[in-house]
This record gives C-alpha cells, sequence and structure tokens, in this order.
C-alpha cells in the first residue's frame, strides 16, 4: 500500500545520496570541467600578463566573505546534478575566483615575496591534487617521494653541498622550514632536549640571530620553548648585514658565561631591504665557536642557480641548516620549501618517535624514504612534482634566467629612482627587493611623523585603486615603500608606469590633505 503524499519526507523526490556522490566523481565532469577551467585561465593569463584589469581586486573584507557565503548556501538550493549544470556552476566559481582575487602575474604586482608563478608547475600540481598523492611514508607516494629526493639532490647540489653527504626535505612553507631545521639545531646541540625539555633561568639557553631576523625565526623561538627573549640579535653593519666581528664577540662571551647556544641564524637574504649576509666570514666564526649554523635563504637561495649572482651565497654550503623556498624565487605556487642539512644524518635528529602503524618494522631499508620520521607534517602534499616537472621541461637555466631578470630589473629600478628629484631609494639592491620612499617638495620639509603617515597613506590609495600593488616597511623607525620584483614580465615601462602612479596618487594626497 503506498503512502500518502502527506507523509513523504520534503526531499524524497530530489537527488539521492548515491546519485549526488556519484556526480562528484565523475569522470565526465571532471573533463568539461576541466576544459572550461583551462579555457578560464587562458583568458585570464592573456588578459593579465598584457597590464589589463586592476592588479589587486579590492573589495571591503566583509563584502568578499558575504559573497563566498552567498556561494554555499546556492547550492543547497539546488538539485541539478547534470554534466551541464555541474559545469557550468564550475566554470562561474572559477571565474569568481579569478575576478576577486590578486593578480600576481600583473606585470604591476610589486608587492610581497610572492612571485607571477610558473603556470605549467600549476599543472604539475594539480594532477597530484586531483589523484591526491600524499607523503608520509614511500608506499604512499612513491613516485611523489622519488621526486621529491631527486629535487633534494639537484638543488642541493647547486648550493655547494657535497654529493651523498648531505640530506633534506621539503615542506609546506618557510616558517615551517625554519622551525624543523631549528628543532634539528637544539636536539644536535643540547642533546636531552627532546625528552626534558629546556632549562630555564640564567643557564636558559639561547639562539643568535641577524637583528633583522624573520619573524618565522622568533616565532620558532616561541614553540621550541627557548623562548623570544633567548634571541640575541647580533648588530648589523653598514650595509644592513650581520656584523662579522660583533657575532665573534657575542660568541664568545656566551661560551665565557656557559651559556648553551641553539645556533647562530644568519640571512640571505633579510626581507626588510634584501641584504645577504657574509656567509663564509659567519661560517669560519661559528666553527671556531663550534655552532650551529642556520642560514634562512628563503628568498635569497635560488641565486646558487645563477652564475651572475650566486657570489651573493657563496658560503652557504658551509651551513649545517639551510632553508630554501621554491615558491619564491624557483617560481613555484605556493608552498614548496625546503630544508638541507650538511650532515645527512642530521635529517634525523628533529624527532625521536616511534609510530608503528606507520613505518614497517619487515622493510628497514625504507627509513630513508619515509619522510613522516623527517618532517613536522606527516600527511604531506606532493609539493615537488610542479618543481620537478618545469625542471624536467626547461632545465636549470629556465631558473637562472628568472633570478637574473628580476635582480637586475631591481638594479635599474635603483637608479631609476636615484635619477629623480622627488624619489628617495634607501639603499642599491642585492637582489630583487628595493626600498624607497616618495619625497615631493611639499612634504621633503614637514615633521618625519607626517612624511611617514603620507608614505603609508599613498600606498594605501594606489593598491584600493588597483593600478599597483606595493608593500611597506620601517627601516630605523622610518616608513618606507617597499617592491619585490617578482613578475618576470615587468619590465622598464612599468616602473616608470609606478612612478607615475605615485605621482599622481601624491598630488591628489597633497591637495585633499
Amino acid at each position: 500500500m503506498n503512502a500518502h503524499p502527506a507523509n513523504l519526507s520534503p526531499r524524497a523526490a530530489l537527488a539521492t545520496e548515491r546519485e549526488i556522490v556519484a556526480a562528484a566523481y565523475d569522470p565526465e565532469i571532471v573533463r568539461e570541467a576541466g576544459r572550461r577551467m583551462i579555457d578560464a585561465l587562458h583568458s585570464h593569463f592573456t588578459d593579465v600578463q598584457a597590464g589589463g584589469g586592476a592588479v589587486l581586486n579590492w573589495h571591503l573584507p566583509e563584502t568578499n566573505v558575504q559573497l563566498a557565503t552567498d556561494q554555499l548556501r546556492a547550492a543547497d538550493t539546488s538539485d541539478d546534478f547534470q554534466v551541464d549544470a555541474l559545469t557550468a556552476r564550475f566554470e562561474e566559481l572559477v571565474r569568481q575566483i579569478l575576478n576577486r582575487g590578486q593578480n600576481l602575474h600583473h606585470p604591476h604586482y610589486m608587492g610581497h615575496q610572492v612571485p607571477a608563478s610558473l603556470p605549467l608547475a600549476g599543472l604539475f600540481d594539480a594532477v597530484t591534487a586531483l589523484t591526491n598523492q600524499v607523503m608520509a611514508i614511500y608506499e604512499m607516494g612513491p613516485w611523489a617521494t622519488a621526486v621529491e629526493h631527486a629535487m633534494i639532490n639537484e638543488v642541493g647540489q647547486a648550493i655547494g653541498f657535497a654529493a651523498g653527504q648531505f640530506g633534506g626535505l621539503v615542506t609546506s612553507g618557510g616558517s615551517l622550514a625554519n622551525l624543523t631545521a631549528l628543532l634539528t639545531a637544539r636536539n644536535v646541540s643540547i642533546g636531552d632536549s627532546w625528552k626534558t625539555g629546556l632549562a630555564t633561568g640564567e643557564s636558559a639557553p639561547v639562539l643568535v640571530a641577524h637583528a633583522e631576523v624573520h619573524y618565522s625565526v622568533t616565532r620558532a623561538a616561541g614553540i621550541l620553548g627557548l623562548g623570544t627573549d633567548q634571541i640575541v640579535r647580533v648588530p648589523l653593519d653598514s650595509q644592513r648585514r650581520m656584523d662579522v666581528a660583533q657575532l665573534d664577540d657575542i660568541l664568545a662571551d656566551l661560551r665565557r658565561r656557559q651559556v648553551k647556544i641553539v645556533a647562530v641564524c644568519a640571512a640571505a637574504c633579510a626581507t626588510p631591504t634584501g641584504a645577504f649576509d657574509p656567509l663564509r666570514p659567519i661560517a669560519e666564526v661559528c666553527r671556531r665557536h663550534q655552532t650551529w649554523l642556520h642560514v634562512d635563504a628563503a628568498h635569497g637561495g635560488a641565486a646558487c642557480l645563477s652564475e651572475k649572482h650566486r657570489h651573493w651565497v657563496e658560503g652557504l654550503e658551509l651551513a649545517d641548516s639551510v632553508v630554501c623556498d621554491a615558491h619564491k624565487m624557483m617560481f613555484m605556487p605556493a608552498l614548496c620549501a625546503f630544508v638541507f642539512y650538511r650532515n645527512y644524518q642530521n635529517r634525523y635528529a628533529a624527532f625521536q618517535q616511534v609510530a608503528p602503524y606507520l613505518f614497517d618494522p619487515s622493510a628497514p631499508g625504507m627509513a630513508q624514504f619515509d619522510n613522516g620520521i623527517t618532517n613536522v607534517e606527516c600527511t604531506k602534499r606532493a609539493a615537488a612534482i610542479g618543481l620537478w616537472g618545469v625542471w624536467s621541461m626547461f632545465g636549470r637555466r629556465l631558473f637562472a634566467a628568472l633570478v637574473d631578470l628580476t635582480f637586475d630589473l631591481a638594479d635599474r629600478f635603483y637608479h631609476l629612482l636615484s635619477a629623480q628629484n622627488d624619489f628617495e631609494a634607501f639603499c642599491r639592491p642585492s637582489c630583487n627587493i628595493v626600498v624607497f620612499r616618495y619625497l615631493p617638495a611639499e612634504i621633503k620639509q614637514r615633521p618625519e611623523a607626517e612624511i611617514d603617515a603620507f608614505q603609508l597613506r599613498l600606498r594605501r590609495s594606489v593598491i584600493k585603486a588597483g593600478e599597483f600593488y606595493l608593500v611597506q616597511t620601517t627601516l630605523d623607525g622610518r616608513r618606507y615603500l617597499r617592491t619585490t620584483l617578482i613578475n618576470p614580465l615587468t619590465d622598464d615601462e612599468h616602473l616608470n608606469g609606478l612612478l607615475h602612479c605615485l605621482r599622481e596618487h601624491g598630488s591628489r594626497l597633497l591637495q585633499t590633505g
């Protein structure tokens, strides 16, 4: 006997659970959605790389959150899970992502140390994301593991580490990379710290670091139990590099007082201005004082791939640990960060744990390929696939060209700024980071606080208009504009356009007070 219609569930006539799940996994939908996505990306890159549209699609955060929420809820009112309907909806969402985001491939993007990534690398990443190639043990990601080991060997030897003697890993970002390397340094330098923790009070260990060390290192000090108060900052020389003589004095004093030292943390290059520490002299001082040397080369490490610019990282191979982000100057999509250890065995020193459900005691030879032993992450994305794919297509010379083009462009920008009466460059750049101020005659004689406030207002005006994207920094208590020229398609015409844009916005700001 049939149930009365009034007793039917409100969703009885809608798609069943199995039908919804089948649609979500349907290879035909994946194929059609993929075709539409590639077409949308083709249009996007063609327009953006030619300088079309806004750099930053500026909307208030509340507006974007509401729109994103509306899209989520719209799906609950639909019951059409056919190929045409779903792929049309997919295309609509893809275009919304492209139309509401930051356009890093626009030649007017000159902001943070996040590159106009190589699109082909993203396609390789898509393959591993679609098939969910994860890494913790070799058997879960055999090819991803092989690729990662190949890239570690290739980049490590480019740095200058001796083949067969160094080790490394890939992790999600420079912050996690610095944390992992400094955890290793802590465990090696203070042998019982993993089990017994760290001493406090007068016997508390310290981390010695470049005075303008990246905040990820200060975070690591807190996470590792050292405490940010236990960072000893080494003063800088006239080029904003670590002062080697003062480092020597600091280490000698700490050793004399029997203070335990986790590591010295040098920069290649420092984030505020792009200054490279003199690594070879620093390494010699650390060797003499028997101190672990860690180098945060997240941004500048890729200079090792360039014959023209590798002198900036001379001595990098002498460090005990090195961090290098492929998602910066190797132009990979985020995130792909390398950690290198000069001594291969140190890659196992970060952790002292056993997970019998993961690591198979019947196959001890696999241990060196089970990266869950060496990473903070257990399940980890196959982050090196995109780098391996593009390197396998173009070779090492592509990455040398990317470094050369952007470093040289920054030097030309410095000379362009220096030739202007109303701009002031902070210093000649070592890499592709350029720091400067806009100082029209109307503001030069004003109090420092007003000049600083003007730089911030000027930047905000420019980025909200979507014409260019640049950031700000503070040096010696003063505010500056800061550019990272990290799109190799940016050229001199765009740099001249930035100066013109700043003058226009600056003039309007001065007129309106």
